[in-house]
């Protein structure tokens, strides 16, 4: 049975918001972690098959890579709806225009979906 709550990510976002604004990162670049951090880890939630997804924030230099676990060894398609009126379909590909980079990882059980930005974006 599936949770009908999305789970709570404002730790997440609280943490990446403070790490980013810490280096001093400009907030146009914070906010589009942010959006591609929710998107990330809502489809974790959604079509990942994990109630709690895991997220990992490492800063080296001014490259940030943010990674979300998942339960679901299905690997995104970043495209987008053949409806261009389709309410849903397009985080992803919004993630795959935030960023300068994002893949994923398959794993034992599971995926890590994860994405890069630097701090000049």
């Amino acid at each position: 049975m599936r949770a009908c709550n999305p789970p709570d990510w404002s730790a997440a976002r609280a943490e990446l918001s403070d790490l980013l604004t810490s280096a001093g990162w400009r907030p146009s670049v914070i906010s589009d972690a942010e959006l591609a951090l929710h998107e990330v880890f809502f489809n974790a939630w959604r079509h990942g098959d994990t109630l709690a997804p895991l997220v990992v924030l490492a800063l080296a230099g001014h490259r940030l890579r943010v990674s979300v676990s998942d339960n679901s060894p299905v690997l995104p398609e970043p495209d987008l709806p053949a409806d261009p009126l389709a309410v849903s379909g397009r985080g992803l590909f919004l993630v795959r225009a935030l960023t300068h980079r994002f893949g994923a990882d398959p794993r034992k059980t599971g995926k890590v979906v994860w994405f890069e930005l630097e701090a000049s974006a």
